[in-house]
């Protein structure tokens, strides 16, 4: 019983471990003890547990005694076509890949999932079915290859997660409805689902444009030092990025010794994402040359070293033999994706995105940690490079440990450390809304673009969501560390009609901060195997401009015309896919 409750918590508080306690082990004339009580008997409430009850801490395992089980998080939940197994899919006859999506023989027109090749497992026995449903079929460009890495690389790192929570962007209930996670490394998962789901996606590297690395670098990071063979100390100096990349640079082998892709363009035609605080820093040199996705977009221009206050994370300390010389992200060729954020329906229904600036009476809003000035505050002072301070100290809202509020605190301008729990509906009243960094990248932009406020981006050097590819000064406003002092004075000289433009322009573009293509595959999902649509999958589905992955997708195939490098390979004619009229 000990193995599946992990540490126990409940509505009576957590246990005091220094106290023995033997009602919870052997129980009394009132409760079951945890050594001889029956989990059926729990489950069917015939027996009284002693609360608080167990924290459950493993993926598809709920109840007081973690007695009753649900379907666990795996990659396309196997696409209904295989079992999950906390992460790893056992997949049917017929059925293969990491998440059960690619198959051996032709499937009915239904089945047939969109990125698969006409060619692909034909059925000579049934010609007329294979002509019916290739007529159907149509792969787009930019064509991306994801590779389909060895389970130490992938599955193994959801199936050994010792908190359900981490890496993952959703789990499920008793009764198998989707439970939507606040992770913010959740984008890892959209991602790559949405990859594999795409009519994009093709399983021939001939004909592929790009090569995806599904590295699954959070899952990596959140379970280091979680198992003897996870340990990141030692050679690893206690640095949970070196750790992870060294993980990066084992796949990376992986890839050119056992596929001939890599090589061909020197890897620059390779994927890889980089989804925790400081991004694609703690990159292995031997892979720079590819795209790096992440949500920190350090040019290095100002900050040139490592800008968190965890040590854990602090890549200065990687050796430079291993990491390279190269910068954190580089606009040409890399790109900044935003960040996970919970599906939640409510804003979307209620539309505060839409709100006018009539309907927006604060000036600037900013709600969070603002460090060691405020009760519960980070207290190093590198926490946020010193920019948060510095925004409180002129502009605190929130009396500070001292019961001082900052030097030009005033009525319509929100800055507190306590977070509230009206958070979403005050961001929605506000016109302008700060975005500064934390331990490297926040998920403040997508706080403000969802809630329809304008971005006040206070990162010097630092790139934000897609600001290589979309026109950020129509819609953010940037202000530089050192002058933080005039942030008020900058945002009242901009005038009504500027300021009703850039409203507009993020009333326009908020979708692209979403991820709501992979939240449109767990839907559907949920309705062939539940027959049943939440509010949060009709509201999603009714979603029709670009998330963030179609935005990748566009970036991409700008990138496959524009990349000038590729005019230097010499590669076979790729027409796959592609209408006569577009050839």
């Amino acid at each position: 019983m000990s193995m599946l409750c992990g540490l126990f918590r409940g509505n009576t508080g957590e246990i005091d471990w220094t106290k023995a306690d033997t009602d919870y082990i052997y129980g009394n004339k009132s409760y079951q003890g945890w050594c001889n009580l029956d989990a059926e008997d729990v489950h069917d409430k015939n027996i009284r547990v002693k609360l608080p009850q167990c924290d459950c801490k493993y993926d598809g395992q709920w109840g007081v005694v973690c007695e009753s089980p649900s379907e666990s998080f795996c990659i396309n939940q196997c696409n209904l076509n295989g079992i999950c197994h906390q992460g790893f899919c056992a997949c049917r006859k017929g059925w293969y890949g990491v998440d059960c999506s690619v198959p051996s023989y032709l499937p009915p027109p239904v089945q047939r999932p969109k990125w698969l090749p006409q060619e692909a497992a034909p059925d000579v026995s049934d010609e007329t079915n294979r002509i019916s449903v290739a007529s159907n079929i149509m792969k787009k460009r930019p064509l991306v290859y994801v590779y389909d890495l060895p389970a130490e690389f992938t599955t193994q790192f959801l199936q050994g997660r010792h908190f359900k929570f981490e890496c993952v962007n959703r789990l499920y209930d008793v009764d198998n409805a989707t439970i939507w996670t606040e992770n913010l490394y959740g984008a890892g998962i959209a991602l790559y689902e949405s990859l594999l789901a795409s009519e994009h996606r093709t399983t021939n590297g001939d004909e592929a444009d790009f090569f995806y690395v599904p590295f699954l670098q959070a899952c990596i990071v959140e379970q280091g030092d979680a198992a003897p063979h996870l340990t990141f100390q030692g050679k690893y100096m206690g640095l949970r990025q070196y750790f992870a990349g060294d993980y990066s640079k084992q796949i990376y082998f992986h890839i050119q010794q056992n596929y001939p892709y890599w090589n061909r363009s020197a890897g620059r035609d390779h994927i890889w994402f980089f989804p925790w605080d400081e991004g694609a820093c703690s990159a292995p040199k031997e892979i720079w040359n590819s795209m790096m996705l992440s949500h920190w977009g350090n040019t290095n221009a100002k900050h040139k070293a490592s800008t968190t206050a965890y040590r854990a994370d602090n890549w200065d300390l990687i050796p430079p033999e291993w990491r390279g010389d190269h910068p954190c992200y580089d606009p040409a060729k890399d790109l900044v994706l935003p960040a996970w954020k919970f599906p939640d329906p409510y804003p979307i229904v209620q539309n505060l995105s839409s709100r006018h600036r009539q309907d927006r009476p604060t000036l600037f809003y900013f709600n969070g940690n603002l460090g060691s000035a405020y009760d519960n505050g980070r207290p190093e002072p590198g926490y946020s490079m010193g920019i948060r301070q510095k925004l409180a100290a002129e502009f605190g809202s929130q009396p500070n440990k001292k019961g001082l509020l900052g030097r030009q605190a005033v009525d319509d301008v929100v800055v507190q450390a306590q977070r509230s729990p009206q958070y979403k509906l005050e961001l929605s009243k506000s016109r302008f809304c700060g975005v500064l960094p934390g331990d490297g990248w926040s998920g403040r932009m997508e706080d403000s673009i969802l809630s329809g406020c304008i971005p006040v981006i206070i990162q010097d050097g630092i790139h934000l969501p897609f600001e290589n590819v979309l026109d950020y000064e129509s819609f953010t406003v940037r202000v530089a560390e050192d002058n933080i002092h005039n942030l008020i004075t900058i945002l009242k000289a901009i005038n009504e009609a500027q300021v009703d433009s850039m409203l507009a322009v993020v009333r326009g573009l908020w979708q692209r901060f979403t991820y709501h293509y992979a939240v449109k595959l767990e839907a559907n999902r949920q309705k062939l195997k539940l027959n049943k649509e939440d509010l949060w999958a009709s509201v999603q589905n009714s979603l029709t401009g670009d998330d963030a992955f179609s935005t990748f997708i566009h970036v991409l195939e700008y990138k496959l015309h524009t990349d000038t490098w590729r005019s230097e390979m010499k590669q076979p004619l790729k027409n796959y896919g592609v209408p006569d009229n577009c050839r």
